[in-house]
Formats: C-alpha cells, sequence, structure tokens
C-alpha cells in the first residue's frame, strides 16, 4: 500500500484504528526548525474525537509523543517519528462486521483486493490515519513560517447538508471559526447548523458538507506547469482525505455558467506588484501560484456508519441486515477542518522546497 505522500517533503502515516497507536514519520524536513510535542498537540486537540456533543463520543486522548528527529526544541534534519497511542478501544462493537460488510464502507474492497482486513474499526480505511497527516501538517507548518513568512492556512466548515454559509473566504477570521463547535465562519449562523447535526443524529442519521479553504499572503511561482500543477496537487491531497468526494479551486464548477469574457481575471498593476481585479482563479494559473488568495472546496460525503438497519451481504454473499454499532461523527465536518488545513500545509511545504530547488542563484542570470 503506498502510504507516503510528497516530494521533497514526504510524510509516511502508519498504524491500524485499534492497534497499539498510530504515527507518521517526516522526512525531508530541514534542520532548525522549532518543534515540540506541544506545538503538535494543539492540532491534534483540533481533530480528536469527543471534542464537542456533534463528534464521536470515543475518548481519546491523541497524546502525542515525538521518538526521533528532534533534540532540544529544534528540528535535526533527521525523519521524525510522531506516535500516538489508541487508548480508548472496542473491538465487540465490530463483532458483526466479521461477517458482514458495513455499506459504502471499504470492506469488501479491502477484502477482496488484500484478502485480509482489520475488522476492527477499519484499520487504515479509519479517520484515526489521520492523526499522523494533522501532525505531519503541524512540522509542515514550522516550514512555512519561517520560508514563507505571513502565509495564513483558513479552513471552515461552508456547508451542512443544505445549509449552506454565504461568506465571503477573504474575510474569514480563525478565531470566529474556533469560537463554535460546528467550525462555521459566523458564531451568528452556528447554531442552526449545530441543531441539524443532532436532529440527524438523533434519528441516527449523517450529513454530508463542504469544508473551503483559504491561503493568504502565498508566494508566487509554487507549482509545476504540467503533472504536478499545484491544484492537482491540491486535489489528489484532499481527495485521499477520509469520505471525500468531491474538489474545486476558484470558481469551479460554477464556471461553466461563465463565458471567458466574464471569467478571465484581467491584471493591473499595485506597486511592485503584478495584481489580478478578480480572482476567479483562485490564486493559481498555469498550475503555478500567482500571488492573489489561493482557495479551494473539498465535498465530504455523510458519515457511511449510521444508526439504522442496512441491507448489506456477508462473508459468503448472503443477505443479510446490519444495524450498526460503535461510536461514529454524525458529521465529518468540525473534524475535517484541521485535517483539510494539514493537507494544504503539506502540499505547500513540499513546493516551497521544490521552488527553491530550481530557483536559480542570482549569478547565474548575470
Amino acid at each position: 500500500m503506498p502510504n507516503t505522500f510528497g516530494h521533497l517533503f514526504r510524510i509516511t502515516t502508519w498504524g491500524e484504528s485499534h492497534g497499539g497507536g498510530v504515527g507518521v514519520v517526516v522526512d525531508g524536513c530541514p534542520p532548525l526548525l522549532p518543534l515540540d510535542e506541544a506545538v503538535v498537540q494543539i492540532d491534534l486537540d483540533r481533530r480528536r474525537p469527543g471534542q464537542s456533543k456533534i463528534v464521536t463520543p470515543r475518548k481519546e486522548s491523541d497524546t502525542c509523543r515525538i521518538l526521533s528527529g528532534v533534540a532540544e526544541g529544534k528540528t535535526l534534519g533527521t525523519p521524525i517519528s510522531i506516535w500516538v497511542p489508541n487508548e480508548d478501544q472496542r473491538p465487540e462493537a465490530y463483532k458483526e462486521m466479521e461477517t458482514l460488510y458495513r455499506p459504502s464502507h471499504a470492506d469488501y474492497t479491502y477484502q477482496a483486493k488484500y484478502g485480509i482486513r482489520a475488522v476492527q474499526g477499519g484499520g487504515r480505511s479509519s479517520a484515526r490515519e489521520t492523526i499522523g497527516r494533522v501532525a505531519g501538517g503541524v512540522v509542515a507548518n514550522q516550514l512555512l513560517k519561517q520560508a514563507a513568512p505571513g502565509l495564513e492556512i483558513v479552513a471552515y466548515v461552508s456547508q451542512v447538508h443544505d445549509l449552506a454559509a454565504d461568506t465571503d473566504p477573504a474575510t474569514v477570521r480563525f478565531d470566529e471559526i474556533e469560537g463554535n463547535i460546528v467550525r462555521w465562519p459566523s458564531i451568528a449562523g452556528a447554531e442552526k447548523v449545530i441543531e441539524k447535526i443532532e436532529a440527524a443524529r438523533a434519528a441516527g442519521d449523517s450529513l454530508g458538507g463542504i469544508v473551503t479553504c483559504v491561503v493568504r499572503n502565498v508566494p508566487v511561482g509554487l507549482g509545476e506547469p504540467v503533472f504536478d500543477k499545484l491544484e492537482a496537487e491540491l486535489a489528489k491531497a484532499m481527495m485521499s482525505l477520509p469520505a471525500s468526494k468531491g474538489f474545486e479551486v476558484g470558481s469551479g464548477f460554477a464556471g461553466t455558467l461563465l463565458k471567458g469574457s466574464e471569467h478571465n481575471d484581467t491584471f493591473y498593476k499595485e506597486g511592485d506588484r503584478i495584481r489580478t481585479r478578480t480572482n476567479r482563479s483562485g490564486g493559481i494559473q498555469g498550475g503555478i501560484t500567482n500571488g492573489e488568495d489561493l482557495f479551494f472546496r473539498v465535498a465530504f460525503k455523510p458519515v457511511a456508519t449510521i444508526a439504522q438497519a442496512q441491507e448489506t451481504v456477508s462473508v459468503t454473499g448472503e443477505e443479510a441486515i446490519l444495524k450498526a454499532r460503535g461510536r461514529h461523527d454524525p458529521c465529518v465536518l468540525p473534524r475535517a477542518v484541521p485535517m483539510v488545513e494539514a493537507m494544504a500545509r503539506l502540499v505547500l511545504a513540499d513546493h516551497v522546497l521544490r521552488h527553491r530547488a530550481i530557483t536559480p542563484a542570482p549569478e547565474w542570470s548575470a
């Protein structure tokens, strides 16, 4: 299984949902960046279960330990290994899944591909795998703080089911998002969304939605012009997240409703910068950042595990009825926000290093 992501800045995640723990190995990180467990823990706490009444009640502290690659609070330039033990495991909740395939889960496809699967919690298909991504994203962010000062990545829940936030990504603030448990862009509108999620949980159902992400103060020139266009790299990163089903950057699919004369972002000069009067490109043109805000959206499906009886088949192909047990999110969106931010950090950190590798020294152009 390919468990590694990135080129120069790379992460490899490991571990299963109900094993001894999960974690990440970060390779390609430069030395002398500030890093300790407390910095990593901040984002792990934003991702962890049990943080509010609208997420899974699984009780995991997700306390991390840095096992290698750091000394005296600084990175060494060697592989960084971060481990988070699993604490609250209930394998008995998955007894039925030994013989029955859960609808819309990876049970059948994993079994068909590998001839074996981790029944408890879904193994690598569990969202606990994203702990390694979030931890790796923190390391990437330490690089970005030094290599691209002022760069800011803010993700937020912009839609839950049929409730959509009418908010300009350029105006969204991190403190407002973290000021409500659904990570909605305005505290005033969050209560209605929370009520909808609670109603779905009470009905034994689940809801999907959209996470929007904006990256501000982006350096010009990140991305490659052909196969590794920045939007292509971001699309791969976001579509590798559990439950993700769609990705669009800038105007996205809505841009198909415009004519070229309406869609084009015209240029103008502002001081010593080239700017665009509109930003339907989403900050990327020709696969390369142009310095405008980079913004994109990721669609997440409703959580597959619901507390309702569902038709399925057994591992021997017999028809059956499954009523799932266990502890699951009625809506994954609030916990997906730090995951989206982490993957954006990983892509951007990788491309910062790649850009530096090909940028000519001043004397080369003399």
